[in-house]
């Protein structure tokens, strides 16, 4: 079984704004592998189904991006997985719109839900997928950035590497995480 979460912030204001590319992310993914994200449970929006013959849930937490970590750790203690199985979908305002990083570890790099989500686990070895949500303006407040809404060409990038995302997530969930991030690297 693995765990596909997608981080964000709850509530129509932050439909489409920079720091919900997660959830637009396991929307996306959920949507091609004919699963619904229709459950509430562990203060998240879940959807559990099969991508392949494996079993997977695809996880929206809805406690606020800065306490994704709660959401997170309940969940895996249910069903008891590992961090090797789990893999976190989130914005990075470090890379350009839609440019797409795949980590098998790493710190929190100044992400507070990923860093609550490594609090909570108590180790950074988890995978992640980091998804570019452009650098942050010169005189721009952080938070009125990744809260702001993408341009429309914007858009159309983030569309485009959507497919990309979701072709690692089914490799992952079949194949394990090398397996899925060699056939990314050689996608692109």
């Amino acid at each position: 079984m693995k765990l596909i979460i997608g981080l964000g912030n709850p509530g129509l204001k932050y439909l489409g704004t920079r720091h919900n590319v997660g959830f637009d992310a396991v929307d996306y993914i959920a949507h091609h592998a004919d699963i619904r994200i229709d459950k509430n449970k562990f203060k998240s929006h879940i959807g559990e189904g099969k991508i392949g013959n494996e079993q997977v849930i695809f996880m929206k937490p809805q406690t606020y991006m800065n306490l994704s970590g709660e959401a997170v750790i309940a969940c895996m203690n249910f069903y008891k997985l590992q961090p090797e199985n789990i893999i976190v979908i989130y914005d990075d305002v470090s890379f350009d719109v839609a440019v797409t990083k795949i980590k098998k570890t790493g710190s929190a790099g100044g992400h507070n839900g990923i860093k609550n989500i490594i609090e909570h686990l108590g180790t950074k070895e988890f995978p992640r997928i980091k998804i570019g949500v452009g650098q942050k303006p010169p005189g721009w407040d952080l938070a009125d950035y990744v809260l702001g809404k993408f341009t429309k060409q914007e858009m159309t990038d983030l569309k485009n590497e959507m497919p990309y995302i979701k072709d690692f997530i089914n490799n992952f969930v079949i194949y394990g995480l090398d397996t899925a991030m060699n056939k990314y690297a050689l996608s692109r």
